[in-house]
């Protein structure tokens, strides 16, 4: 059986082991460091972390403000908040002004569950992608959640990291490396590309395993940096398997598979079907049945890579 772990569990775990080697690490949270899991470094560095309460504005701010004393600070918040209510705060002060500021936002996406519409962000990979100087990475496991903390915080500029509130199948072991604009091939294959972010990387694979009784052999690749995405990596599946489906928890609206349109229809056209959500807000609901309501399923992936093959031909 394949171990699941969570990823904005991992983030807590990950966030205080940094915390010891650098010491200007400082983190903020908007009253939700349970869900968020910075509690862990709270514990463990209670000087160093600043509940700031709701007030998702005020955070970034203060954020904004530590990074320009030589902090590297660490902003978290549900998705739907730190991308949503604190937008233009965060073009103003951080993405304007090219300030060493980590987002790391949790509970991206439908599988947030019963909480409903209101807290499903499906919208936040857009908001924080369409602004420059912003980097945007949404980690496949927890293993890669570590490997692209240890990276961002040396990273010098406006991060933006999302998570998830479900626990993900575990892909990588520790060998794995993490690099900042570069895709993984997970899987290889001739027959079309499969290409997906965060949870949705455990169900493209699980969508290989169902093509691959029909005989058909996707490569599968996880393409965690959203901006900048690896365009060389791109290009070169659309030359070598000429079709792509691109998966993500997310609208289909501005996201991953608007970024590998973009690149495809500029450097090689092959034909691309964008798997996500279409156009519309979340509903109340548990995870899977979410991820049947809105076409997420495995199932779903294998149907819209044969599409892709269909129209190959």
């Amino acid at each position: 059986m394949t171990e699941k772990k969570s990823v904005r569990g991992q983030y807590g775990e990950t966030l205080a082991l940094l915390g010891e080697k650098y010491k200007d690490i400082v983190v903020l949270d908007a009253d939700l460091s349970g869900s968020t899991k910075t509690k862990v470094f709270a514990k463990k560095f209670p000087d160093r972390f600043f509940n700031m309460g709701v007030s998702e504005q005020d955070m970034i701010g203060t954020a904004a403000g530590l990074a320009a004393a030589g902090k590297i600070p660490f902003a978290s918040t549900f998705a739907i908040f730190a991308t949503g209510r604190a937008w233009e705060p965060i073009r103003q002060s951080i993405a304007y002004s090219k300030l060493n500021v980590k987002i790391v936002a949790s509970h991206g996406g439908i599988t947030v569950g019963e909480d409903g519409g209101s807290h499903q962000s499906i919208e936040d990979i857009a908001l924080m992608r369409v602004l420059p100087n912003m980097t945007v990475i949404v980690p496949a496991d927890a293993t890669e959640m570590h490997k692209v903390l240890e990276t961002v915080v040396a990273h010098k500029g406006p991060v933006y990291v999302r998570s998830s509130r479900i626990e993900f199948p575990v892909l990588y072991d520790d060998a794995y490396t993490f690099t900042i604009g570069k895709g993984d091939v997970l899987r290889e294959g001739t027959d079309a590309t499969i290409v997906a972010c965060g949870f949705m990387v455990s169900q493209a694979l699980a969508a290989g395993d169902l093509l691959a009784q029909r005989g058909i052999r996707p490569r599968i690749i996880n393409m965690s940096t959203i901006k900048p995405v690896d365009a060389a990596l791109l290009v070169e599946a659309a030359r070598e398997t000429g079709g792509i489906v691109t998966v993500e928890e997310h609208s289909i609206i501005g996201g991953l598979g608007s970024a590998v349109a973009e690149v495809v229809s500029e450097e090689c056209h092959v034909p691309v079907k964008r798997i996500g959500v279409q156009d519309r807000f979340g509903i109340s609901g548990k995870p899977n049945e979410l991820l049947e309501c809105f076409g997420l399923t495995p199932g779903d992936i294998e149907r819209a890579v044969l599409e892709v093959l269909d129209k190959k031909e």
